[in-house]
């Protein structure tokens, strides 16, 4: 079975958040709480129910994601794209997740 790591979005600004150790969300892939074999999703998925019942996050699911030296990395492209941002630009000449450029 792939490693797996629970994902949801965070109801206050609907922020892209991943369950961290401790039943913490972050908005960081790294930091996330990976469940190598798993064993432990059920108990994953329970938590973050309650984090649903609490008002933190909305609509939480695993993800298949690949964990190793280099890191913590969603297996899926979709996930990958709620990961790292956008990827198209926001408005006339502003670069996704940048500042516009400076005027001439």
């Amino acid at each position: 079975m792939a490693a797996t790591v629970v994902t949801a979005n965070r109801l206050l600004d609907g922020a892209v958040v991943y369950m961290a150790p401790g039943g913490r969300w972050s908005a960081r892939l790294d930091a996330a709480l990976v469940d190598a074999d798993g064993s432990g999703g059920d108990a994953m998925l329970a938590l973050a129910e309650r984090a649903v019942a609490d008002g933190i996050v909305v609509g939480p699911y695993p993800i298949a994601v690949e964990a190793d030296a280099r890191g913590v990395r969603p297996r899926h492209i979709k996930e990958a794209i709620r990961a790292h941002g956008p990827t198209v630009r926001f408005g006339p000449g502003r670069p996704a997740g940048g500042r516009p450029p400076r005027a001439p």
